[in-house]
């Protein structure tokens, strides 16, 4: 497969947020309510994105403070993240900020070797900054939830980061989460490539695309509709009301 449809995407977060949920759920469609600590694993799947095959290295990273240390620089590099936190947990919103923090200065040390290196590698290594999305998993769980999905939304715009809310058990927004991330990727790529035209136009590029909410519909969990990328094309997401 080409190089360029292959994304990596590094899946962090609390322990017990549903991050090896989310990632099973993609991978081999499982689900299970049994907790079992993650120190870190390794997936690999291929899926077509307007009509595109893109293969997919997923690493699910540890969430226990105690493995937090264990959190590589090679995960770092990563093209994408997934910052996962539990609706019904504010603490495990709030934690995310931790790990933002590390690819933000994994991030600013890149840029800086590649402004001081000459080589060819170099100047790609300053290319667009890294895809990020904030997930709030466990809608499912409405009567505990703690982060409304507007909450979850402002804090995921304040750090320049796309937004979704999952149930890894109910199957609810996985595929549409993954999506997301791909669209964003191939994004940044086309404005990298283009010199940063896009930007010139306006635009914010890899997870700062724009999100602005044009409304409400249905029951339920409640459905949000917003802009996003090229065009102003329209996605939805589900989400829990809170």
């Amino acid at each position: 497969m080409d190089g360029a449809n292959r994304i990596s995407i590094t899946v962090c977060g609390d322990g017990g947020c549903g991050k090896s949920s989310i990632t099973l759920r993609l991978v081999r469609g499982q689900w299970t309510h049994e907790y079992d600590p993650t120190i870190e694993d390794s997936y690999s799947v291929t899926r077509t994105i307007d009509g595109t095959p893109y293969h997919l290295s997923l690493t699910d990273t540890a969430g226990q403070e105690e493995y937090r240390g264990l959190f590589a620089t090679s995960n770092l590099s990563s093209d994408a993240f997934l910052l996962v936190y539990d609706v019904t947990s504010a603490a495990s919103l709030h934690s995310l900020a931790h790990f933002t923090s590390m690819i933000e200065m994994e991030e600013e040390a890149r840029a800086e070797r590649g402004y001081r290196a000459a080589d060819g590698y170099a100047r790609r290594e300053r290319g667009v900054r890294a895809v990020k999305v904030v997930v709030g998993n466990k809608v499912d769980l409405k009567a505990r939830r703690e982060v409304s999905a507007r909450q979850g939304l402002e804090w995921a715009r304040g750090r320049g980061c796309g937004f979704m809310e999952t149930s890894a058990r109910e199957m609810v927004n996985i595929e549409e989460t993954f999506a997301l991330v791909v669209r964003r990727v191939v994004e940044a790529r086309r404005v990298k490539a283009e010199g940063g035209a896009a930007g010139q136009q306006g635009r914010s590029v890899a997870g700062s695309l724009p999100l602005r909410l044009l409304g409400e519909k249905g029951g339920g969990w409640g459905m949000w509709i917003w802009r996003s990328g090229r065009g102003g094309r329209r996605r939805r997401g589900v989400f829990g009301r809170g």
